[in-house]
């Protein structure tokens, strides 16, 4: 009598494994699969802040290849009870990817209740899809992935209107594989970056114009975490206040950033805050945060008092500005972009959100590029 598997053959080399038949060759190919586990961490648009990038020893015919740098990413995932001699992961470059991937590596993950943590270092590059495996001597017993994720350039914007949703386009990517994302700091998630921005308002940003001018420069992708609010003056963003606080969490959320983006200043032109009580109040700010997030990013600081449909207070914005220029002297403290002398066309009238036109935008996002470009040509290895 022939058996259920020698049946199974014949029927197939017959060329009649259709129907029940194909779906039993299925089945039996499957039980011999690896199980499927779940990647918790990281999430879809992952971003991470590369570590070691030297943009002296950047070029690409740099001796031993150029120092992009790196990234020690956290991972997380969900495989049930594996019996295993050894956990391996590997990146794999995405379409029209930024780096070169890697091949699989062994990792130490730790393993309680059928949960796996561990960190892994990824590559400069992306998007990438992070792969991870389970093996048992040659065989593969379990495996997840996901994608996409990136390690580049990370970026905490902070500030009132001007930084927030406030302005009059809204913006898409350009990017055809989205490769600048946004931090969604309330879901703990990341999307691509079209405005509207995720948790500022809803109106247009200088952010997607940014990102778009960075990517082919820096050649990796970038991320933005936005926590800006319209309307704020310095004091609402001190120690113990909901802004500090919203601030304090996205950056703990995140880990690393390359820097803080700070565009405010308006309205403390309007409380008449003198340059003295403004250089103290960020000067609080700033302190309090490297002690939370047990680093000391740099701050780069734009000029930005001018609000022409609300005020015209010469007097007043000079304060401020004499504030940012006292604040550039100390260290931590960059220059950002002098977004003040972005006014006429740049800047929307009565009939429009008062803010930035789409024309503003685009040159705020200009400037603030000039900025950015200039912190990482000056960051050597830090970050």
């Amino acid at each position: 009598m022939v058996n259920r598997r020698e049946f199974l053959q014949a029927a197939s080399s017959a060329g009649v494994a259709v129907g029940v038949l194909a779906g039993e060759r299925v089945l039996a190919a499957d039980a011999d699969s690896p199980a499927q586990g779940k990647l918790t961490q990281p999430v879809p648009f992952a971003m991470y802040q590369r570590q070691g990038y030297d943009p002296l020893r950047a070029s690409a015919h740099e001796p031993g290849g150029p120092k992009l740098g790196f990234a020690d990413m956290p991972l997380g995932g969900e495989f049930g009870e594996v019996k295993c001699d050894a956990w391996q992961f590997r990146v794999i470059p995405l379409q029209d990817a930024f780096g070169a991937g890697t091949d699989w590596a062994r990792f130490e993950p730790r393993v309680e209740g059928g949960k796996l943590s561990a960190v892994v270092r990824i590559p400069a590059g992306g998007w990438y899809r992070l792969e991870v495996r389970a093996q048992s001597g040659e065989k593969t017993v379990a495996t997840a992935s996901m994608e996409p994720v990136g390690v580049g350039e990370v970026l905490v914007i902070a500030g009132q209107s001007y930084a927030d949703g406030a302005n009059d386009e809204l913006f898409k990517v350009d990017d055809p594989q989205g490769r600048v994302a946004a931090f969604d700091r309330v879901k703990n998630s990341w999307r691509v970056a079209h405005d509207p921005q995720p948790n500022i308002a809803t109106g247009g940003t200088i952010w997607p114009p940014l990102g778009d001018l960075l990517l082919p420069i820096v050649q990796v992708p970038v991320g933005f975490v936005n926590v800006a609010v319209g309307g704020t003056a310095s004091r609402q963003w001190l120690p113990g206040e909901a802004l500090y606080e919203n601030l304090s969490k996205a950056g703990s959320a995140i880990g690393r950033f390359r820097a803080v983006l700070w565009q405010q200043g308006e309205s403390d032109v309007i409380e008449g805050i003198s340059t003295e009580k403004y250089v103290a109040n960020l000067t609080a700010i700033r302190a309090k945060l490297a002690e939370e997030w047990k680093f000391s990013p740099p701050w780069l600081l734009a000029k930005s008092t001018l609000h022409p449909t609300v005020y015209n207070n010469p007097a007043g914005e000079a304060r401020i500005r004499a504030a940012i220029d006292e604040l550039c002297k100390q260290p931590g403290f960059r220059p950002g972009p002098d977004t003040d002398i972005l006014a006429g066309e740049n800047r929307g009238g009565p009939k429009t959100r008062r803010h930035f036109t789409g024309l503003g935008q685009r040159r705020a996002a200009l400037m603030w590029f000039a900025a950015v470009w200039q912190e990482l040509q000056n960051s050597g290895n830090k970050t």
